[in-house]
């Protein structure tokens, strides 16, 4: 079940965090089996090339991670600057550097301030606990242009699973500008965790889109401490997924300049992963997105997106639904136009707008999540970096 509190509830895990204007650091304790899921951008940042070599050990102790600059396209440089703050949470907590996890988060195209990094990191080691508060400051310490900290837990009988992470913008499918730390204390293998945090992240983070951007600095880590002993495979594997759908879903409603909550759900697809093309096609579509921030219900903006995304089906046999997450009323009902427009703006009037989509076209089902497009979002990412 989902519960309050987040990492520092699991045994074995501490954190500590400082945000000093736009540069902020987090550290997390916790030792235990490792994998983690990374960006499919071809520029990917130095940490990520990083960490690739590094999570191959399957083992983590610790996670420094760094807010204010990506320390992406930054060439050797960057990737020694990498080495080197790994070095820096090495020799504050006293493990092994390279079984430390690392992260960057920010500007591309800037050098790391390695002498701000070691100041923070070594004021902030020796601040590490399990408490409510340092897991906040840790959670802070990473976000950007967040507009608020993102946890998630969930407890079951036997085992726990949370995390934190932070996305805001640049936001889309194959993960976006997010930052991941999950951890849990189930006891599972290395091989067995990055086989159930892939699946995961197919079913969450990579069904989240802000604005069609992939990032260069995207990393979800997740780490078992074990400290709960043996549990069930499949009961964690529908843990670390619900965990990570509440993260995903915390990244899309705090997109930059959102005002709504978008989730497209697609059922009667050939298969899954059809489902999922459709419904990121229609979450990512920019005519979708606008018409839901003007709380205009132009419908069939939905189904010329769905129609795009490459996926088979007769479009005289879908079907489509309107509502707010509890409420829902007919637009289409197989190829008949049914829709009451102004039932369709009502429920566009609140914090979520539901589409959900019937193919007619299998069993396949799938669910994505994105946000709508405003003049904030303009703002916010035309002045950037000034």
């Amino acid at each position: 079940m989902m519960d309050t509190g987040s990492i520092c509830s699991i045994e074995g895990v501490t954190a500590a965090g400082i945000k000093e204007g736009k540069f902020g650091l987090a550290l997390i304790r916790a030792d235990g089996n490792a994998a983690g899921v990374f960006t499919t951008n071809r520029v990917s940042a130095a940490p990520v090339e990083l960490m690739r070599q590094q999570i191959r050990k399957g083992r983590l102790e610790a996670v420094i991670a760094n807010s204010g600059c990506a320390n992406a396209y930054t060439g050797k440089r960057g990737y020694n600057d990498a080495v080197t703050m790994t070095g820096i949470a090495g020799e504050a907590l006293g493990v092994d550097p390279a079984r430390v996890g690392i992260a960057s988060t920010g500007v591309i195209g800037r050098y790391l301030d390695i002498p701000l990094i070691t100041r923070q990191c070594r004021h902030i080691a020796k601040k590490l606990t399990a408490s409510p508060d340092a897991e906040s400051a840790a959670a802070q310490a990473i976000m950007t242009t967040d507009t608020f900290p993102k946890h998630a837990l969930v407890r079951t009988e036997s085992f726990s699973v949370a995390g934190i992470c932070k996305g805001s913008g640049m936001i889309a499918p194959n993960m976006g500008t997010m930052l991941a730390f999950i951890y849990t204390d189930a006891e599972v293998s290395a091989g067995k965790l990055k086989k159930a945090l892939k699946l995961a992240t197919q079913r969450s983070f990579n069904r989240v889109v802000v604005d069609g951007d992939t990032s260069t600095n995207d990393i979800a880590l997740c780490t078992a401490t074990g400290r709960a002993g043996k549990v069930s495979y499949t009961e964690f594997c529908t843990a670390l997924e619900t965990c990570c759908r509440s993260l995903a879903i915390q990244i899309a409603r705090d997109g930059e300049g959102a005002t709504k909550l978008l989730e497209v759900s697609v059922k009667g697809a050939p298969d899954e992963e059809e489902a999922a093309v459709v419904a990121r096609t229609v979450i990512e579509s920019p005519l979708v997105k606008t018409a839901v921030y003007g709380e205009d219900p132009n419908w069939g903006r939905v189904i010329a997106a769905a129609g795009r995304a490459g996926v088979a089906f007769d479009p005289e046999e879908v079907s489509l639904w309107i509502g707010d997450g509890s409420t829902e009323h007919p637009l289409v009902t197989r190829g008949r136009i049914i829709a009451n427009l102004k039932q369709a703006k009502d429920a566009m009037h609140g914090k979520k707008v539901v589409f959900t989509l019937d193919l007619a076209a299998g069993r396949g089902e799938a669910t994505a999540w994105g946000c709508d497009l405003t003049e904030k979002y303009v703002e916010i990412n035309g002045k950037y970096t000034t």
